[in-house]
């Protein structure tokens, strides 16, 4: 019963780690695509729609940084970039917008490697 009991413990614990995981890498997905998006838009020079994308991104990469248990270095940088380039972009500015976003999706990837 005791064993029982233990397992039962042990998979409950197991379940919850692997969910805050899952959404760890949800998030990232979601604010890697977004900022791809951003980034595009941008390249185009539309810096309306890279707005609207990037601060998808950003909400999604602060979701990512919280589930991160050690404060990812890249992924604070990454939404750091991604402010910028929101900041750029509601002032028109798509080049440079795109270029902060650019700079946020290498260190997005970059958190996904360590």
């Amino acid at each position: 019963m005791k064993n029982t009991f233990t397992t039962f413990l042990i998979g409950i614990f197991a379940f919850f780690l692997s969910a805050q995981a899952n959404a760890e890498s949800t998030h990232t997905a979601q604010a890697m695509e977004h900022a791809g998006m951003a980034q595009a838009h941008g390249e185009d020079g539309h810096a309306k729609v890279l707005l609207k994308h990037a601060t998808v991104a950003l909400k999604h990469a602060k979701e990512a940084e919280k589930a991160h248990a050690d404060a990812h270095v890249h992924i604070t940088e990454g939404v750091k970039h991604l402010e910028e380039a929101i900041e750029h972009a509601k002032m028109g500015h798509a080049d440079v917008a795109t270029k902060h976003t650019k700079e946020a999706i290498m260190h997005i990837r970059k958190s996904t490697m360590d």
